[in-house]
């Protein structure tokens, strides 16, 4: 079996101008392309996505997270961080607790999208 039977390619080197004219238009704000390359990376990681699919049942602390997942604080504490600067989740103090939530309901619609996406697979 060739390693190409599984992809189709065009067989004729004809460039439809009118097709990539508009695409083109759609593509050229590179900045915002970068920003969404580098929130796939930021999802690309299993604990975040754990953390980020807990939180979308409930508010939680850092020890919460911690026992959940059978992590040390330290390590959990990292990742929100890196959720944070990513602006899926945020956080809000109540004394000397400091619980984390999701930034918005957009990282639910994207956690929601990735999972139907993943069933259909």
């Amino acid at each position: 079996m060739n390693k190409n039977d599984d992809f189709e390619s065009c067989s004729c080197t004809m460039i439809h101008e009118d097709v990539v004219k508009k695409v083109k238009k759609t593509i050229s704000d590179e900045d915002k392309f970068y920003e969404l390359a580098e929130l796939f990376k930021v999802l690309g990681d299993l604990t975040r996505v754990k953390i980020i699919k807990a939180l979308l049942e409930s508010e939680m602390c850092v020890c919460d997270i911690s026992a959940l997942f059978g992590m040390n604080q330290s390590a959990i504490s990292h990742q929100l961080r890196i959720l944070k600067q990513a602006r899926l989740v945020k956080f809000r103090r109540e004394g000397k607790v400091v619980y984390y939530s999701l930034d918005d309901d957009h990282v639910r619609q994207l956690v929601d999208c990735g999972i139907m996406h993943v069933r259909e697979i």
